[in-house]
């Protein structure tokens, strides 16, 4: 959507003043209720075509964005990389081979950011993904899904590539590469490590199915499968209707136990255990994939014995394998619909590698440069990761509405647009409305969430519940939106679904009363 320089220049030039008094009475009964006499609104919305203020609440006020902070993250990598940009893998052998296909020397898989990696990659090239994603299944926010494709595709498609080279056996060293750039820690929601090595999103998937009645053992089993880390499980199956609960519990470095009931006749309940080395966890399920594919392996799944790099490069080393990711548009549209924190969380990370940059700071600061460029007010923001949640992560809504403005204006802005949840549709915001809803699929955007445990009062702090994006009302106008609700107290019991509904409910107050 491309816009004339003059109607450009209109933008953000109306006040709130101008703005459809009845539509403002429909927003204001909504944030000025009782919920919210301890909380803060931050509202920015406007005419995508005009740039008249439609409604506005404190548009240039610092609030706690969340996981809008995605916006900005995917904006900057889309624009960067591009939204067809694919990241290659590839294997190497060190060593000869000889005619009977042994690797008398090692092989060598060289991380390249691939953040999917195949664990989500269908028939079609696309990225799979379900409304409730399995990097979620320890936040009791919501019952985890997985997607029907293998975690291991691309370590599959690459040991038959390295059979098909010739290699029957490795006598040597299978290693990874993790090298493009420094790993990185603590950047606010999210995992505890960031790496250039990505597999089944950095975890193991728990599966637990109840027995047949109640107090048979349930059936818990791992995905995938592996003989690196030890599983202790002890789940047995409770009564029907009976509350299910499912512990885990870290007891070593590869090892955790499994405790709890499930109801009988329950549902299959999702739980996963993090990873905390990804590029020991790729190597040792590597190996293990390689010798499911034939090939003799003598390395040990446990540990590398050690880890020398070739140190002028791969130009001369065999090439044996590669594996291609889909377009980085597909990476982004799992990061803003299910609001992947590991994926936005690198995203940065990337961009530093990308100018051959290393640390998450210079990617934070490579992101800078391109959402100046783009227009955004980049000093009237804070970032300290790419996900959200960190403590330095503030915006405005107008600086958010901005990004969105000048996305809007480039070529790649469908592709970007589909990468957004779509109201009680699909991802984050698949569920903020009834089916019925007028705004159904009239709303295209990003949903943040931040909450703190009030153990003082035995009630949750709501810090963020955010939505940014556009939305076309009934009349056919188009809008852009940004809204925020920061520091709501929660009533014992109550969720941050609550305030999602609410924010649902102020969309279709725009839709019906926006004109």
């Amino acid at each position: 959507m491309r816009l004339p320089a003059a109607i450009l220049g209109l933008f953000f030039l109306s006040s709130v003043a101008f703005a459809d008094e009845p539509l403002a009475r429909k927003i204001e009964a909504v944030i000025d209720g009782k919920d919210y006499k301890q909380a803060r609104w931050g509202i920015c919305v406007i005419d995508a075509q005009t740039g008249k203020a439609v409604y506005e609440r404190d548009p240039e006020k610092l609030i706690i964005p969340a996981s809008v902070t995605k916006l900005y993250s995917c904006s900057a990598a889309m624009i960067a990389f591009g939204a067809d940009h694919k990241f290659v893998t590839p294997v190497y052998a060190r060593g000869d081979v000889s005619d009977k296909g042994v690797l008398k020397g090692d092989l060598i898989l060289v991380a390249s950011g691939d953040l999917s990696f195949g664990g989500r990659t269908t028939k079609g090239g696309k990225l799979a993904f379900v409304d409730h994603d399995h990097s979620y299944a320890n936040g009791g926010l919501y019952d985890a899904e997985l997607t029907e494709t293998s975690p291991l595709a691309a370590l599959e498609d690459l040991a038959k590539q390295v059979k098909a080279a010739g290699i029957q056996e490795i006598t040597g060293e299978v290693l990874i590469d993790d090298r493009l750039f420094d790993s990185a820690r603590g950047t606010g929601s999210g995992p505890g490590a960031i790496s250039p090595i990505v597999l089944n999103d950095n975890m193991l998937d728990i599966i637990v199915k109840p027995g047949a009645k109640p107090g048979d053992r349930a059936s818990v089993t791992i995905r995938p499968a592996t003989a690196a880390i030890a599983m202790d499980a002890e789940v047995t199956t409770g009564e029907p209707g009976s509350a299910t609960s499912i512990i885990l519990n870290t007891t070593g470095a590869t090892q955790f136990t499994v405790r709890g009931k499930i109801a009988a006749k329950e549902r299959t309940h999702i739980r996963s255990y993090p990873v905390d080395e990804p590029a020991w966890f790729a190597r040792a399920v590597f190996i293990e994939t390689l010798r499911k594919e034939g090939i003799r392996v003598q390395a040990g799944l446990a540990r590398a014995a050690r880890t020398d790099f070739p140190r002028h490069g791969y130009a001369e080393l065999q090439k044996v394998g590669e594996y291609s990711s889909p377009p980085l548009s597909e990476v982004l549209k799992v990061t803003l619909k299910v609001s992947h924190n590991l994926y936005a969380s690198t995203l940065p990370c990337l961009l530093a590698a990308k100018v051959e940059k290393r640390t998450l700071g210079e990617g934070l600061q490579e992101q800078r440069k391109i959402l100046k460029k783009l227009g955004v007010p980049v000093e009237t923001i804070s970032f300290a990761g790419g996900a959200g949640g960190a403590a330095a992560d503030a915006v405005t809504p107008k600086a958010t509405v901005l990004l969105l403005q000048s996305m809007m204006r480039r070529d790649d802005w469908p592709k970007f647009r589909e990468c957004l949840p779509s109201l009680g549709v699909d991802g984050t915001l698949a569920e903020v409305v009834p089916a019925g809803s007028p705004a159904r699929g009239k709303v295209f955007a990003k949903t943040g969430t931040l909450v703190w445990g009030d153990s003082l009062n035995g009630r949750s702090l709501l810090k963020s519940k955010a939505l940014a994006g556009v939305m076309t009302t009934k009349g056919g106008r188009e809008l852009i939106v940004a809204m925020f609700v920061n520091d709501a107290p929660l009533p014992a019991g109550a969720g941050p679904a609550r305030e999602g509904k609410v924010l649902g409910k102020l969309c279709e107050i725009l839709y019906e009363g926006g004109k």
